[in-house]
């Protein structure tokens, strides 16, 4: 048996937010909070029971550890993660806003521990040893090495029969539209679950239309067997090359939009993992909710709840 049901690759950051009507240039105070897309998807699974580790590289400071010790509490092994005296952590930072102005995120993410990395500082015995290997697109332009090793871990995964998951997760302040076409486009062939947004489909592959249209021309260019579109506030659609599924989104009151792209994929591999692939968009569509109405990247949760919630939405009330 595999020793860890998911297992992943990427970077972990602090993010620092101001709430609406606060400009970052007058910002006097900052609300922060523990992240990383990969971390976020594999501590959501941890809560939910599943045995999941995160390979990272977190500089020796206080602020490195403060990442850590948010993700332990999550459940997550930590045991492959390299604690280095060069570079930085990396940080983001949020403008929040309402209409007509957008949310604004700004990324400082150079020079970090994290990139410093290279195929050989990788333990893939500990990366391989699990049923799942789960990568992100926006991981692999942050350096050279991660341009190499992302790959490298597809391919290896593969040739060990292991399940490759794939979020595309476009950021055009991270690298250009070409440069995510070119370096995707082959990856894409090579996996066996893709998470592509509606936005990042017409962005970066150029497909649009109905969210049918949009998954199937997605399965044209990849050999994924299930393939996961976000279709934002109008929910999640899904395809396992022979049914086609959509599932509303949850009515919620939004208190924190960031996070919740993690949260659906974590509820995706959730569903996946028990063999349910219908059901896994519901998770998906649940789990996003969550994250939503929670602060913060991370999704605190339980199995039991997002199983309730699955089943019965829209029961909120007082649980005495």
């Amino acid at each position: 048996m595999s020793r860890f049901d998911v297992c992943t690759i990427g970077e972990g950051q602090l993010r620092y937010c101001v709430d609406a009507g606060t400009r970052l240039e007058t910002a006097r105070r900052l609300d922060v909070y523990a992240c990383g897309t990969e971390a976020n998807v594999a501590g959501l699974l941890s809560r939910l029971g599943w045995r999941c580790g995160w390979m990272s590289s977190l500089p020796n400071t206080p602020l490195g550890r403060r990442v850590a010790n948010e993700f332990s509490l999550s459940g997550l092994d930590l045991s492959e993660v390299a604690w280095s005296d060069i570079g930085r952590l990396a940080t983001y930072y949020v403008e929040y806003a309402e209409p007509p102005r957008s949310i604004q995120v700004y990324y400082d993410r150079a020079g970090t521990s994290f990139t410093q990395l290279t195929k050989a500082d990788i333990n893939w015995d500990y990366l391989l040893d699990s049923r799942i290997v789960h990568v992100s697109g926006l991981t692999i332009p942050l350096s050279a090495g991660m341009r190499e090793i992302i790959p490298e871990a597809i391919r290896r995964a593969k040739e060990k029969h292991i399940l490759v998951s794939l979020d595309v997760n476009y950021r055009r302040r991270i690298w250009t539209i070409e440069d995510a076409k070119i370096t995707l486009a082959p990856l894409l062939r090579e996996i066996d679950i893709l998470f592509c947004s509606r936005g990042d489909s017409s962005e970066v592959f150029g497909i649009k239309g109905e969210p049918e249209e949009v998954v199937r021309k997605l399965g044209d260019i990849s050999d994924a067997k299930f393939l996961f579109t976000s279709l934002s506030q109008e929910g999640l659609a899904g395809w396992d090359r022979e049914k086609f599924v959509v599932e509303p989104a949850c009515n919620v009151k939004i208190i924190d939009r960031i996070g919740a792209g993690d949260a659906m994929v974590a509820g995706v591999l959730h569903g996946l993992l028990h063999g349910q692939f219908e059901k896994a968009i519901r998770y998906g569509v649940t789990a996003a909710a969550l994250a939503l109405t929670q602060y913060g990247d991370q999704v605190v949760t339980t199995r039991g709840e997002l199983e309730e919630l699955t089943e019965t939405p829209g029961t909120a009330g007082i649980i005495r």
